[in-house]
């Protein structure tokens, strides 16, 4: 099992900037990728970022796809996601979610950004 707390959520203008991390813990050997979600008010919960933990390669969903970047540290069992020129559509829950070399998938409590415009 992986447990996963994220930080770093927050109120900011439209234009600017927050850095959101995720940190891991339990079978973090087992780890195969970290990703990002997002979930709006009425909207479905849909990818944002992915990184694969063995080699760092990464996904990111074309909205925003050079606005944000997914970073990770192995070291530190934490996965970081960058996001700059941040829009009003950006506002969400962000949630951080591990997914397992066997299958299983963890979620964290996640946190709230609100972009105001």
């Amino acid at each position: 099992q992986v447990q996963l707390v994220e930080s770093g959520g927050g109120l900011v203008q439209a234009g600017g900037s927050l850095r959101l991390s995720c940190a891991a813990s339990g079978r973090t050997d087992s780890i195969y990728a970290m990703k990002w979600f997002r979930q709006a008010p009425g909207k479905e919960r849909e990818i944002v970022a992915r990184i694969i933990w063995s080699d760092g390669s990464s996904y990111y969903r074309p909205s925003v796809k050079g606005r944000f970047a997914i970073s990770r540290d192995n070291a530190k069992n934490t996965v970081n996601l960058q996001m700059n020129n941040l829009k009003f559509e950006d506002t969400a829950a962000y949630y951080c979610n591990a997914e397992t070399r066997y299958g299983t998938s963890s979620w964290g409590q996640g946190t709230q950004v609100t972009v105001s415009s």
